[in-house]
């Protein structure tokens, strides 16, 4: 049963979708030309060069789940114990590698609705922030928060779009607001997590 907004499926629809199928095509796989004639890749701005992972490469099991943040590639990787689930979200990552943490680390807490404090590096950086925010749109978090067992670092929400596949957070690993609450979802207090 064809919706009443659902347009017909016409030779013109499918000659614009093919034409648009091999736009995208060629546009993914665009290459600049260096100056000895090597070509080399198309470089943009906002947009991850995901590296899909091999969990076995970095944990060594799945128990409770596995969180990978890959910070050079802006991804995040999910993969659940039984391996029935993987998923893969484009991330922010840290302003700089001063303020990036590697290795392993676990989910200790999970917060719906999390407030936030800026941290004492954070107030002395920008003592122009607020010193609480709470739930809500305004706040960095976004709607929800994985806490790590790290002290200031999380796995959270963002409600500014632009922060994702950038280098624009002061420590964390932002997703989409839907992508965290996915994720929040599938994630357990007890999940091992990596930065690397």
């Amino acid at each position: 049963m064809r919706r009443a907004n659902d347009r017909p499926f016409t030779r013109r629809t499918a000659l614009f979708g093919a034409a648009a199928s091999g736009l995208v095509l060629a546009t993914s796989r665009a290459m600049a030309q260096t100056s000895e004639g090597l070509a080399a890749p198309a470089v943009r701005s906002n947009i991850s060069g995901f590296r899909v992972a091999s969990w076995q490469d970095h944990f060594d099991d799945l128990r409770n789940g596995a969180i990978l943040c890959d910070i050079d590639s802006r991804a995040v990787q999910f993969w659940s114990e039984d391996e029935s689930i993987y998923k893969l979200y484009p991330s922010s990552v840290p302003l700089t590698e001063e303020l990036t943490r590697r290795g392993y680390t676990t989910v200790v807490r999970k917060v719906d609705g999390p407030s936030w404090r800026p941290t004492p590096s954070m107030k002395e950086r920008n003592p122009e922030w607020p010193d609480f925010v709470g739930p809500g749109p305004d706040n960095p978090l976004g709607t929800h928060a994985l806490y790590l067992s790290w002290q200031y670092y999380r796995v959270h929400g963002t409600g500014d779009t632009r922060k994702i596949g950038r280098q624009s957070s002061n420590g964390c690993i932002g997703l989409y607001n839907e992508h965290i609450e996915e994720l929040f979802g599938l994630a357990e207090v007890g999940t091992q997590v990596k930065l690397f």
